[in-house]
């Protein structure tokens, strides 16, 4: 067991490694010279060569990736060009409503997704299963920001239940904060919980034909037992895979539903940085949500040692 987890925490290393070597090239590999387009059209030739040395463009590139990762490392992912404040700084006073939404989303999902999946496998051929598919086919038709219109007219502004817009910090009040994600959450986890229910339904489909699923039946076992303990303890390995790959679909959903519901958080910062050309606030984004998304994967892969303890690969 140790030795797999060990090896697995290993290999995220080189991972990290070419996430950062990426990360650091958006500044290379962006079109048009980066000190000129930030300067704007107006800008004298000592602006644009200010900029430049600023951003340390006149220097090696391999120099200047060694002096960014070691200062990764410390914790300092570089200073904003246009605040002049410390990019840690700017994603610290963003990332509160970024994960509270990313929380609630996930949350919200799981609970929603995975027993709509057992309940499709289980009334499979009848409306209950028609019902579940449609809404999975219709979660992945309709791109988030119809998704999060519709909700915000109809919830928001037609019937006034919730709020349009803005974000409620934890610390004002659980019913405050709860009540501004409850329509960016939907919206943003509409195509989360397709994904989980198809999945969840698929792998149920196969686990509930297996032999040992008849030997619970014929054993006189509740139709829940045989559901819930038996048929989705063995089909949780798929569905905690696709759990965790649809980590990425909820950090790039985040942009689009932050944006829409004025959402002062990362989403929203990625979005201003990008119009700016803040390339250091870019980088560190990127870098930020890179490093999550190799975190939960590797989250994952640890968890298949407790759902199946036969995975020691």
């Amino acid at each position: 067991m140790f030795a797999y987890a060990g090896r697995r925490i290993l290999a995220t290393i080189p991972v990290m490694a070419i996430v950062a070597l990426f990360v650091f090239s958006l500044l290379y590999i962006a079109p048009g010279d980066p000190a000129a387009i930030i300067a704007g059209d107006q800008a004298t030739p000592a602006d644009i060569e200010r900029i430049r040395h600023n951003l340390g463009l006149e220097r090696p590139f391999l120099i200047r990736f060694g002096e960014w990762s070691w200062n990764v490392i410390r914790g300092d992912l570089g200073t904003s060009i246009f605040t002049s404040l410390p990019v840690t700084a700017l994603i610290a006073q963003r990332i509160e409503p970024t994960l509270s939404l990313m929380i609630v989303t996930l949350l919200l999902s799981i609970g929603i997704a995975v027993p709509l999946g057992v309940a499709a496998a289980w009334k499979v051929g009848t409306w209950i299963d028609s019902l579940v598919m449609g809404f999975a086919v219709l979660g992945f038709s309709v791109p988030v920001f119809v998704i999060a219109y519709l909700l915000a007219y109809v919830f928001a502004l037609q019937l006034e239940w919730l709020p349009v817009q803005g974000y409620t910090p934890l610390a004002n009040g659980v019913v405050p904060w709860f009540t501004n994600l409850i329509l960016p959450s939907v919206a943003l986890g509409t195509v989360y919980i397709a994904l989980i229910a198809r999945i969840t339904r698929a792998t149920m489909l196969e686990v509930l034909a297996q032999d040992y699923i008849k030997t619970a039946h014929a054993k006189g076992l509740s139709e829940r037992g045989v559901l819930f303990v038996h048929a989705l303890k063995n089909a949780a390995v798929p569905v905690v895979t696709v759990i965790g790959l649809g980590i990425a679909l909820l950090i790039g959903g985040a942009v689009v539903t932050e944006s829409v519901f004025v959402i002062p958080g990362l989403g929203r910062l990625t979005v201003d940085a990008i119009l700016r050309r803040d390339y250091p606030v870019i980088q560190g984004i990127v870098l930020l949500f890179s490093f999550t998304y190799v975190l939960v994967n590797l989250g994952i892969d640890l968890a298949y040692m407790l759902l199946d303890p036969r995975i020691r690969y």
